[in-house]
């Protein structure tokens, strides 16, 4: 048993608090691996529309792979895969046009 001091609005008590059962922890500490949640964003390099589009959510890319055809003032830019991964998340479709620095989709 113990005796605590405690105040309330002003007013000092004495309070004893009885322990009625110790225990020890049994708090297992496992060892967690930190998953690579690291993502990487595919920005639209230039104003443009998607003519094509290769991958779909879940794909599973290569660094230099090409994503995407963007076509912008009447040329095609391949859209290339900047590291390794899957494709986690699509933003955008085919035909559609697209932004200066839309984000168009996420690897992880």
């Amino acid at each position: 048993m113990k005796l605590y001091k405690i105040n309330v609005n002003g007013k000092s008590y004495e309070v004893e608090v009885e322990s009625i059962t110790e225990h020890q922890s049994t708090i297992e500490h496992k060892e967690v691996t930190p998953k690579n949640e690291s993502t990487t964003k595919v920005l639209a390099p230039v104003q443009g529309k998607i003519t094509l589009l290769n991958v779909k959510v879940g794909s599973i890319v290569k660094k230099g792979d090409v994503l995407m055809v963007l076509e912008a003032m009447k040329l095609e830019n391949d859209i290339l895969c900047p590291v390794d991964g899957y494709v986690r998340q699509l933003l955008i479709k085919e035909n559609q046009k697209v932004e200066l620095n839309q984000l168009m989709l996420i690897i992880g």
